[in-house]
């Protein structure tokens, strides 16, 4: 069992650097530009010319999909960033104040966690506006309770062990044991949410886009290839199949690698 999931671990990397190379060097193995139209060959099915097949409007679906992993990693690296930094900060806050203070700041976190995440996602975005940008900053906003309850448990744990109160002891402040104690000390289940935070940030950029909340086009994205092709599905189905394989690799992926992670640092959870 073991040698499977460090295989399936292994396999889940190299899919998401497979994406991540795709993404920063798409002008050079794009077979096409992803916006260019020929309605010529609209709706051709997947051939030597166009590995994938074309869409609607006769273009490359393999250049689309190359391109809209873009959006995918920008959205999910700068909206979980932002989480965790607001987390962080929420979460060292509540976990190292008063008791009030702990209280106010965990009922804010809390009545943001209570609504339904897309629902609160689309929200947000309808009140900033539509757009790559809106998007990451609503991501940011609904998944910074998620990593402020965490720091916040870790932090109330570590305070109390005894090389903690040592330090403080020894005339330590609140922010050399933050930075030499507390944070090194809860970065590894950290890591393990962030690439768990990743996979859902992944699946919420493609439904506003599909939405038409997120990216909009031209541009191409995953959920907008997923948007175009609803209409298609018996006339064209690689217009959904390829972007929607793309997406569900991709999420699985994080959620492989969340997974392996959690499992590693926490033997307890090894079967």
């Amino acid at each position: 069992m073991n040698k499977t999931r460090n295989l399936l671990f292994k396999i889940a990397v190299f899919f998401l650097i497979l994406i991540g190379v795709a993404a920063f060097a798409a002008p050079f193995v794009s077979p096409y530009n992803p916006t260019d139209q020929n309605t010529d060959i609209r709706f051709s099915g997947p051939s030597s010319d166009h590995l994938l097949g074309t869409d609607n409007f006769g273009r490359d679906v393999l250049s689309r999909i190359i391109y809209g992993s873009r959006p995918v990693l920008i959205v999910g690296l700068v909206s979980v960033s932002l989480a965790l930094l607001i987390g962080t900060i929420v979460g060292l806050a509540a976990g190292l104040g008063r008791n009030m203070t702990d209280n106010i700041l965990m009922l804010l976190m809390d009545s943001i966690l209570s609504f339904p995440t897309i629902l609160l996602s689309i929200t947000v975005v309808s009140f900033l506006g539509y757009g790559l940008v809106q998007v990451m900053l609503a991501i940011g906003i609904i998944f910074s309770p998620v990593f402020a309850r965490l720091v916040r448990a870790e932090t109330l744990s570590i305070k109390t062990e005894g090389y903690v109160e040592a330090s403080r002891a020894l005339g330590s402040g609140t922010l050399k044991i933050i930075f030499k104690h507390i944070i090194p000390n809860l970065l590894g289940k950290v890591v393990v949410q962030c690439s768990i935070t990743f996979a859902t940030a992944v699946v919420i950029e493609a439904s506003l886009s599909f939405l038409g909340l997120g990216t909009q086009p031209p541009e191409p994205s995953w959920g907008l290839m997923l948007k175009d092709a609803r209409n298609y599905l018996y006339q064209a189905p690689w217009m959904a199949i390829f972007p929607g394989l793309a997406l569900a690799f991709c999420v699985l992926s994080f959620n492989i690698i969340g997974d392996t992670l959690s499992e590693r640092i926490n033997p307890r959870l090894m079967k």
